[in-house]
């Protein structure tokens, strides 16, 4: 049995843990405090560190906590991470705490952004995606373009709808209202933004999310949906496949 944590950090990151009560994994750790303090009063010893892409809020605490544990670091091919890092790219899998991850390419965020999938922990899929995908929305494209997100997208949804979505910041709430004004009547998206203010207002993470979830409620899983095509149709009249209304949409939740 593994134990998952979503240990808050700055203002909105979370970084995940794994462990099984003597060894740990953790994904994209750009603090190193809150993660050697769990270390510490769980007396757990730091094995594995993900990172999905190369922004300071994912990695920054890497170093530190390398030199502290002796931790193996995986991360991106295709981006600059800190050294020494285990590059990884789409058909490569990595092994931590003996679960194997999948990782597949998921440009957009940033160019070259990965994620990592387990097919199988404790009896069910789950998902490290980093800033790809929010519960609700997802990463703004500093880097990528919207064809290359809306790809990354559409290959995530390919997963189990089980899949846990363990995503790296708390934006939930703020991608919900965002969410409920270009799909007012999606019940099962109001259903879904009471039970996250409801846990938010306990003080609690609303991640993990579902990708079956996801796939219900999440805007930028459903730019094929009729009602957001025709949206992005009246907001521009040139959006007329599946890239440019992606796009509309995104420009939509920039400026909401």
């Amino acid at each position: 049995m593994f134990n998952l944590i979503p240990i808050p950090a700055f203002n909105d990151n979370y970084i995940w843990m794994l462990h099984d009560g003597k060894r740990a994994l953790i994904v994209d750790p750009g603090q190193a405090e809150p993660v050697l303090q769990i270390l510490k009063s769980q007396n757990l010893q730091l094995e594995t560190i993900l990172l999905t892409h190369h922004h300071m809020d994912h990695c920054g605490g890497v170093d530190e906590l390398r030199q502290a544990s002796g931790a193996k670091v995986y991360g991106a091919a295709n981006e600059i991470m800190p050294q020494p890092c285990t590059p990884l790219k789409e058909g490569d899998t990595v092994v931590g705490l003996g679960l194997e991850f999948s990782v597949i390419d998921v440009p957009g965020h940033t160019s070259g952004h990965i994620a990592f999938y387990s097919h199988n922990m404790d009896g069910l899929p789950i998902l490290f995606c980093g800033d790809t995908l929010f519960s609700g929305g997802c990463g703004r494209l500093f880097e990528g373009t919207p064809a290359q997100m809306l790809a990354s997208l559409d290959k995530l949804a390919l997963l189990p709808a089980a899949t846990r979505v363990c995503c790296a910041h708390e934006y939930t709430l703020s991608n919900l209202r965002f969410a409920c004004s270009v799909e007012p009547e999606n019940t099962q998206l109001s259903q879904y933004q009471s039970q996250c203010m409801a846990l938010r207002e306990a003080g609690k993470p609303t991640l993990p999310s579902t990708m079956g979830m996801e796939l219900s409620i999440n805007p930028f899983l459903r730019t094929r949906e009729p009602v957001l095509q025709a949206l992005a149709k009246r907001v521009d009249a040139s959006a007329q496949d599946d890239i440019s209304v992606f796009a509309v949409i995104r420009q939509l939740k920039n400026n909401f």
